[in-house]
């Protein structure tokens, strides 16, 4: 077990008064354990109580491979196909102390199962996952020197991109790319994004096939990974050459997210720093075409807590370190967005990526 997370997930639990936390197969599960089993339509549980002690539940196929991850100290409590598994449940929750008890669950347990949980014993079951995004909400030192690395990486990559890409390619080739050099420098491959001319609309493009064509615009988004720490990075690049339209479009985007970015430091409240990069957008008459949160928590998953958006009522606080990423997005035409990832400091920011935000045209046509 990862016994720093575990025991701020502990301390956590006691501060809310609940009296354990249920966590599915999932990447939360991973985290705190260094293991994930496979996620089937079968029950199955890490139990973590308020007291520091935890115990599993699951199937008989799972009961010898966790075990053998856990220890023989930790007990692994096993129910056959043929049984009822709530019963089981019920020994293992009467066993420690749990009926009548509240329980946190996480994201990824079926609702289907905690309710037949409830029907079968007294328990009250609450939402787990802001507990487990406040658990690693705030990142030490070792975990911002990977984060820096990881920005790094993706920074040098961007300029191989940019000799890479030219009309008649894919999308594919280029995230193919992206990978390759990441694997180069000595990173894991952690997630490409390539939307091309109208897919650059999409800020969820989720395809690969188009062929990049002159005057397209394209929007990269990637990032590597290292020692588990997630990179992430949004640049929009032009083929061929820049309308008018687009370099008022691309200028608005830069001026809001560096507005983002200026206004994200310690003790900022974050619908404030919304606001700061938002109104940019709003002022220039493409409100309604930034439709998206300002930003996301990015660490060991690319998107984590905090999400900088008006409806987080908190303050920034240092270690914190999430995306500034505002974009205009006009379906079926083109879209643009520019994102760096932001770390909040005892006496403001330290911006992680370096990658220049200057207009980018590849390829450029001959006059």
């Amino acid at each position: 077990m990862n016994k720093k997370y575990l025991d701020k997930l502990v301390s956590i639990l006691k501060n809310k008064n609940i009296d354990a936390i249920l966590v599915a197969p999932s990447e939360e599960m991973e985290f705190l354990m260094g293991h994930n089993t496979h996620l089937c339509e079968r029950f199955q549980a890490l139990v973590i109580k308020n007291d520091g002690t935890y115990f599993y539940i699951c199937n008989l196929l799972t009961v010898d491979e966790v075990q053998s991850v856990l220890g023989p100290n930790i007990k692994v409590y096993g129910w056959f196909d043929g049984d009822v598994f709530t019963d089981t449940v019920q020994k293992a929750f009467e066993e420690n102390n749990l009926i009548g008890k509240i329980i946190a669950v996480n994201s990824t347990e079926r609702a289907i199962l905690i309710l037949q949980i409830m029907e079968a014993m007294d328990v009250k079951f609450v939402n787990g996952k802001p507990l487990l995004e406040e658990m690693r909400m705030i990142k030490d030192e070792e975990e911002l020197e990977n984060l820096r690395n990881a920005a790094r990486i993706t920074d040098e990559s961007y300029e191989e991109l940019l000799k890479f890409i030219k009309p008649g390619i894919k999308e594919k080739d280029i995230a193919d790319k992206m990978s390759e050099i990441f694997k180069a420098k000595g990173a894991d491959v952690g997630f490409t994004m390539v939307c091309s001319g109208p897919n650059s609309s999409y800020p969820h493009y989720n395809n690969n096939q188009r062929v990049i064509e002159e005057k397209d615009i394209i929007v990269l988004d990637w990032g590597c990974k290292y020692n588990n720490m997630c990179a992430d990075m949004s640049r929009t690049v032009f083929v061929g050459g820049i309308t008018e339209e687009e370099r008022e479009i691309y200028e608005i985007v830069l001026t809001s997210q560096e507005a983002g970015e200026k206004a994200a430091i310690n003790s900022a409240y974050i619908p404030d720093v919304d606001k700061a990069s938002r109104d940019i957008i709003k002022n220039a008459g493409y409100e309604k075409y930034f439709f998206t949160r300002l930003g996301h928590g990015i660490g060991y998953s690319v998107h984590e807590s905090p999400d900088i958006k008006t409806s987080n009522k908190r303050n920034l606080e240092p270690g914190m370190v999430f995306s500034i990423e505002p974009g205009i997005y006009i379906a079926g035409k083109f879209g643009m967005r520019i994102e760096n990832i932001v770390a909040v400091t005892e006496n403001g920011n330290e911006i992680l990526n370096k990658a220049s935000k200057e207009i980018k045209i590849i390829c450029p046509l001959s006059k």
